[in-house]
């Protein structure tokens, strides 16, 4: 079963990281979101909190 996007429609990227500040998808993850098997759209989205930390500053503990 496909997960659902995490796109919050605040499509602006970061130009260090490459990741956007409203989802922490990258833009190549962003365009292939609906073509990815679930397995791997569970496995970015499951990297998404540590890198949305990332690009606040904040340190993500787990």
């Amino acid at each position: 079963m496909a997960v659902k996007s995490p796109c919050i429609d605040l499509c602006r990227f970061d130009g260090s990281t490459g990741w956007c500040r409203g989802c922490g998808r990258s833009k190549t993850e962003c365009r292939g979101w609906k073509r990815a098997q679930p397995h791997q759209q569970r496995k970015i989205a499951a990297d998404l909190p540590r890198r949305l930390a990332k690009l606040t500053g904040r340190e993500f503990q787990k």
